[in-house]
């Protein structure tokens, strides 16, 4: 391959970064600048200029899509390049679990490489039982993750003293020594281990590539130290206006620290290639560490500012314009709106949909927001880990899908090994030696005899039993495609959905699906629009009503959010808002930016007058499409003991599918149904 190629498209300050051999360099990155694209070069000319395996780089990243981008875009260039090669490009936790998988001596820990990985909610629950069952004190449980967290990181014993004068550190060794028994490492744990046993082993990474690198708190920037300690070199490339998760703990200056401990080299790429300069100027506002923005593109139309009535009045208004950009040739995709609170998508849903506008929302529903699936992975994690007893407790003792027995029953059968007395725990028991060759979704299923716990005559049977298959489709997939056989690869799988989450419900937004992208600011990040619309800017929504340090991140999530636009951007604030402490006027952001940008519109001023009116006839429009509807075909009425009178949708001779008022559709097996036909 010729990288050559990829670096004559760089501009000056672009290729210095890729060519720079500095045995630590930080990249000052401003929104726009091409950082992914130097990330891909640096990469392309280490492997190929300066002969570096790709094996022999560690690339982190912070999300999973990130470094799904970066691979994508790496397989694109470089056709030869063999997936098992880019095993250390991931996330940090990712990385740190191949890490631990692979190579460090988890046993000396008295771990097994089949250990799973937990969530915190799992890890909190655990602590809850270990508090009850101990009987111990302790303060503040509001915080106790946090509180934990640092308790575990106090390696001297010395100082192994609350400053609360309650049991924290007593139960944070409780704690470890329960995870250890029970095989299971939390997200904490995969660092903090990982940073542990790296201190034993030296590393075999000869390049350490950073991506975001600004979102690095304490235990990460541990991590990174003993990634170097090898002898590796250090690229990073980050912006600090775009720290937006300081409430995770990213330390605030990261690129002081940086240069401070690794006597690091520090560029910039000043050039943004996104957005307008009328964009630009308005983000400026914005930057809190008197950096610039340097743009190449025309100065493009103003920013429009918009007064709306209420969230209602202003989604019709949005329907209606984004209409009118896809008649004058704007592709849907190229069109998003921004908003604080994944709760503000609903009203926008409601109406693009009844509008006809095609929409993807940004919102990560996971197996644990479905219970059937929640129930599911219980079991199959205590299938592949006997000592995981919590998972085993949950799966047999759940009320809706478990086998009808108490959790004090539960703990005593699994306790125990009494598989005698439970089928399903039977079959969990055995399913390592029956199932290891399973290559169809069907052999699962049929295992678990899955039909007998989510109940056929259950109004949910349809689609417990479809999102079921959905989830073993998913799992055997997955092996199939990571090359190992069917219980390696579920194991995998349960601690990759550990780090990133299952998307059964609702997928990520897909980038190419041409359809108007709705998400939270925190979402956006990353991504670019030709048309933003950032609804809600009152104060108390953007900003939210914060104190200190928070305010600064509230402008920098502002910031990005902005910086998302390319042509377009229009900003709009409710005099009628309807959220609680919420202010009913613009926020002091929109005053920051100065008028010549600003183009007002108050045309939403008279939405107190045809709120009403607006609202009736979408009611109409739906009451109309329901009478068309039941003219078309005769409407059937039926009784059920529990949803009460509905309205038949669709049948044939096995299923109905009925909609009850304030329950909406369910589906029903006929013989197992008990309607009442009316």
């Amino acid at each position: 391959m010729d990288y050559e190629k990829e670096l004559e498209r760089l501009n000056p300050y672009q290729k210095e970064a890729v060519l720079d051999e500095s045995e630590a360099c930080v990249v000052n990155a401003n929104v726009g600048s091409g950082k992914t694209t130097v990330l891909i070069a640096k990469i392309l000319y280490l492997h190929y200029a300066r002969q570096i395996d790709y094996s022999s780089m560690v690339v982190l990243t912070f999300t999973n899509k990130a470094a799904n981008e970066i691979r994508e875009r790496l397989l694109i260039v470089d056709k030869c390049i063999r997936l098992e090669e880019l095993c250390g490009f991931g996330t940090f936790h990712s990385v740190a679990l191949g890490l631990l998988r692979s190579s460090l001596p988890v046993e000396e820990l008295g771990y097994t490489k089949e250990f799973q990985v937990i969530e915190p909610d799992e890890e909190l629950d655990l602590a809850m039982e270990l508090i009850h069952r101990e009987n111990l004190k302790i303060k503040y449980k509001n915080r106790l993750k946090k509180r934990l967290e640092q308790a575990m990181s106090v390696q001297d014993e010395e100082k192994k003293v609350s400053r609360y004068g309650d049991d924290l550190f007593t139960l944070a060794a409780l704690l470890k020594e329960e995870k250890i028994k029970q095989d299971k490492m939390s997200f904490f744990d995969l660092l903090f281990y990982t940073t542990l046993l790296l201190d034993k082993s030296r590393s075999k990474f000869q390049w350490i590539i950073i991506d975001e690198v600004q979102d690095s708190d304490g235990m990460q920037m541990a991590f990174i130290d003993k990634l170097m300690g090898g002898g590796a070199r250090l690229f990073a490339v980050g912006d600090p206006n775009q720290v937006i998760y300081s409430w995770r703990g990213s330390v605030f200056n990261v690129f002081y620290t940086l240069k401070k401990r690794y006597q690091a080299r520090e560029l910039s790429l000043p050039i943004n290639y996104r957005s307008s300069t009328s964009i630009l100027e308005a983000a400026r506002c914005f930057l809190q560490n008197g950096a610039d923005l340097t743009g190449i593109r025309e100065q493009g139309s103003k920013i429009v500012v918009k007064r709306q009535y209420d969230p209602f009045s202003e989604a019709c208004y949005l329907a209606g314009r984004i209409g009118e950009l896809h008649k004058n040739g704007v592709l849907y995709k190229e069109i998003a709106i921004f908003y604080r609170l994944q709760n503000q998508s609903q009203i926008l849903e409601e109406v693009f949909q009844r509008e006809g506008i095609p929409f993807e929302v940004s919102l990560k529903k996971t197996v644990h927001d479905i219970p059937v699936l929640n129930w599911v992975m219980k079991v199959f994690r205590y299938s592949l880990n006997p000592n995981d007893t919590a998972s085993g407790i949950y799966a047999v003792s759940n009320k809706e899908y478990g086998a009808h027995v108490t959790v004090k029953e539960a703990g005593k059968m699994i306790r125990e090994k009494e598989a005698g007395r439970c089928e399903l725990l039977q079959k969990m028991m055995e399913f390592q030696s029956e199932c290891r060759e399973c290559r169809d979704v069907g052999t699962v299923y049929d295992y678990f005899e899955f039909d007998r716990y989510i109940h056929p005559t259950s109004s949910s049977y349809g689609e417990d039993r479809e999102s079921i298959w959905a989830l073993i489709g998913i799992i055997l997939e997955y092996a199939g495609e990571k090359e190992l056989d069917f219980l390696d690869g579920m194991r995998d799988f349960i601690n990759s959905s550990a780090l990133y989450g299952v998307n059964i419900l609702q997928k990520e937004i897909n980038s190419d699906a041409d359809s108007v992208k709705l998400m939270t600011l925190h979402a956006s990040k990353g991504l670019e629009f030709s048309h933003v619309f950032i609804v809600g800017v009152n104060y108390g929504l953007i900003p939210l009503r914060t104190k200190g340090m928070e305010e600064e991140e509230e402008r920098r999530l502002f910031f990005v959010g902005i910086t998302r636009a390319k042509d377009q951007l229009e900003l709009s604030y409710y005099i009628n808002p309807g959220y609680n402490r919420v202010e009913p006027e613009a926020s002091s952001y929109i005053r920051m930016i100065p008028p010549y940008l600003v183009q007002n519109d108050e045309a939403g001023d008279e939405e107190p007058v045809n709120l009403q009116e607006l609202k009736r006839q979408i009611q109409a429009l739906k009451d109309e499409k329901r009478d068309e509807a039941e003219q078309e075909s005769p409407v059937i009425r039926v009784r059920h003991k529990k949803y009460g009178i509905g309205t038949v949708i669709r049948e044939d001779d096995m299923m109905v599918e009925v909609e009850f008022e304030g329950y909406g559709a369910k589906e029903f097996m006929k013989c197992f149904s008990e309607l009442e036909y009316l």
